[in-house]
């Protein structure tokens, strides 16, 4: 990197618990990939880092969304076996009991067992709780998609801009 480019150069823009190993990864490919030829290049491809640092980002925050709403979708699907045909006066109880299990389904392993072979013998497979996931964290996950699609465009953007330029300057 051009030393007037050290001296505006910020810090790797990362949120806790993100890897600066990984970022200094992606800006060593992307540097070595483009070569960037002058001072404009050298901005876009720095602008290329940061988007192709929010993908990574927005793809690990979007699996994180499906992971987290998985609780919510086990709670869910057993709300529907467990609390079918159950009276007033023990709704509120049989709830509470749901969300425990749930709880329990992830955080003890010999509970998620005991739980999916329950769901299994009701004919709730894998794909039924991953479309239950879906479901529960549709709003997140949209958001996630469109936003990995629009920085994907940008990037894609400026990529044609820095072929377009060097493709003009070879034909000047």
């Amino acid at each position: 990197m051009p030393a007037i480019f050290q001296a505006i150069a910020r810090p790797a823009p990362l949120l806790p618990g993100e890897n600066l190993h990984d970022f200094e990864s992606i800006r060593a490919i992307l540097i070595d990939d483009i070569k960037p030829q002058s001072g404009l290049e050298w901005l876009w491809t720095m602008d290329l880092i940061d988007i192709s640092w929010d993908i990574v980002r927005y793809r690990s925050l979007r699996q994180k969304v499906l992971q987290t709403y998985r609780e919510a979708a086990i709670e869910s699907i057993l709300r529907r076996l467990d609390l079918a045909g159950i009276s007033d006066d023990f709704l509120q109880p049989a709830r509470k009991y749901t969300k425990q299990n749930a709880a329990q389904w992830r955080a003890d392993p010999q509970a998620a067992a005991e739980i999916e072979m329950r769901l299994a013998s009701n004919g709730i497979d894998t794909e039924t709780i991953n479309l239950e996931v879906l479901v529960q964290s549709r709003e997140l996950f949209l958001m996630f998609d469109a936003l990995i699609q629009s920085a994907q465009n940008r990037r894609a953007m400026l990529l044609r801009e820095i072929n377009n330029r060097r493709s003009s300057a070879k034909n000047s």
